[in-house]
């Protein structure tokens, strides 16, 4: 009687740490799941004011095309963007970069920088810029999290049995990696 009971003892327990194993690494999925629809969020915003802000400086006529073509041609892109990581990263990295080069752009317009529409719009941008940083931030500790548990023993036997696999960092381009110049 006592060696039964001790067998049904040790399939419970680990039964029990199969399932809290399993659900652990379901959590940590779903989390870098939430993660990542907060990024989109954030990123749609950012396409949605793009219109608005194009349209202002449409106002200026001897602003300079090529910029606002490219802000069109990063946004259009972002938009169709696929919904891979590396895809919609690779499209944020160039929407911001767009952006970063309007925005210089526009200080050498001093009507322009005084047009409420142009700072409210810049302002948003801004904003939504801060929370697109602070969205990956989230997102990477996620996949930070998620991606040592599926590595780490035990859980990397139970991450291989049920097919879960390492997920994607939102990482900067090089070119974001490298600071900007600043001259006086």
């Amino acid at each position: 009687m006592s060696l039964s009971i001790l067998l049904v003892v040790i399939i419970v327990v680990l039964a029990s740490f199969v399932v809290l194993s399993y659900n652990s690494l379901v959590r940590r999925r779903n989390q870098v799941k939430n993660a990542w629809s907060q990024i989109d969020v954030q990123l749609k915003r950012r396409i949605e004011l793009i219109p608005n802000l194009v349209e202002t400086v449409k106002g200026y006529a001897d602003f300079e095309q090529k910029t606002l073509q490219q802000v069109i041609a990063a946004r259009n892109s972002a938009m169709s963007a696929s919904s891979s990581v590396a895809s919609q990263a690779g499209a944020d990295n160039a929407l911001s970069g767009a952006l970063r080069q309007l925005f210089a752009l526009s200080e050498s317009y001093p009507d322009l920088k005084a047009n409420a529409s142009f700072l409210s719009l810049q302002e948003e941008l801004s904003n939504t810029e801060s929370r697109i940083a602070y969205a990956r931030q989230f997102y990477n500790d996620a996949v930070l999290s998620y991606n040592n548990a599926v590595h780490s023993f035990p859980s990397v036997v139970f991450a291989s049995l049920f097919k879960f696999e390492e997920s994607e960092f939102f990482e900067a381009t090089d070119a974001e990696k490298i600071a900007p110049k600043v001259q006086f």
